[in-house]
């Protein structure tokens, strides 16, 4: 199963950006044991609408174009939580049955298309704050090798 996260907007060098390359190199190492690949980061420019409904819309639209069928997580602060392991037992159980991808989204500064969020078989949030896109894609890197890491049985989670 393919790995992906689209996100709207470009990190820019520094910190974050190196620390989603060290979670994302882990997890291309660890993830071919698995049958995993990737996971791939797709940036998508800003839209330059001019009402927020409107940029929702049209990043919608980019992220979707993007997008290889099979699982898709929206990353949003309205979304549920997941422990860990759930998170991990919900990208095995999407592997197991054949499920080509699973694309994670972060959406814009205004937040992700509620069509989109619709379309999404998964909706998480890392807490109820709301949280720098930045931060979000280094959490979502890191979840994605920890879950990794506990399909793996490598010892990285301590439950």
């Amino acid at each position: 199963m393919r790995l992906a996260l689209i996100a709207i907007g470009r990190l820019k060098d520094g910190p974050e950006r190196e620390l989603c390359e060290r979670y994302r190199e882990r997890g291309l190492a660890l993830g071919r044991g698995l049958g995993l690949t990737g996971p791939d980061i797709v940036e998508i420019a800003e839209s330059r609408g001019r009402r927020a409904e409107e940029r929702k819309r049209e990043e919608a639209a980019s992220i979707l174009a993007k997008a290889q069928p099979g699982l898709l997580i929206a990353l949003d602060e309205r979304g549920g939580a997941l422990t860990s392991e759930a998170f991990a037992a919900r990208l095995a159980t999407a592997r197991d049955a054949g499920t080509q991808a699973a694309t994670f989204v972060i959406g814009g500064a205004d937040g992700l298309d509620e069509a989109l969020r619709r379309q999404a078989q998964l909706t998480l949030a890392f807490g109820a704050l709301t949280l720098p896109h930045q931060i979000v894609r280094v959490l979502a890197l890191e979840q994605l090798y920890r879950a990794m890491t506990i399909m793996a049985g490598h010892p990285y989670h301590r439950a």
